[in-house]
């Protein structure tokens, strides 16, 4: 069984990610990111986004992650405290901890098109 199907596929994910930003919106200091947003997009593409990467049927419609944060001045201590929240969502939906630190090794490289300065700013 893959990755995806082991967080219960579409239904699991979208649940994850629920939860994930009922965390990151009770977070004082992530929370100011999503002032203004649409959320149900957020989500929706998030949803999208984990499908794909873990293995599903899913395809990720979005803008690339370097486009989608540039200019938020997100910084490690942002990236990592929503990798925490998504650890607790994760967990909390009965996901096992080898398939968390498998999903953990698709998550963390992309940090480098996350924060502020990560990465290479060439165009």
């Amino acid at each position: 069984m893959g990755i995806y199907e082991s967080v219960g596929g579409e239904e699991g994910l979208t649940a994850v990610v629920d939860s994930l930003y009922e965390r990151i919106l009770a977070d004082d200091v992530l929370a100011v990111f999503f002032v203004g947003t649409n959320l149900n997009k957020v989500k929706g593409r998030q949803v999208e986004f984990f499908g794909q990467a873990l293995g599903g049927p899913m395809v990720y419609g979005g803008r690339t992650m370097k486009d989608v944060h540039r200019g938020l001045g997100i910084e490690r201590e942002h990236f990592d405290r929503v990798a925490e929240h998504l650890v607790a969502a994760l967990a909390e939906a009965g996901v096992p901890e080898g398939t968390i630190a498998e999903i953990a090794a698709v998550v963390l490289p992309l940090s480098d098109d996350i924060v502020a300065g990560g990465g290479s700013t060439a165009e």
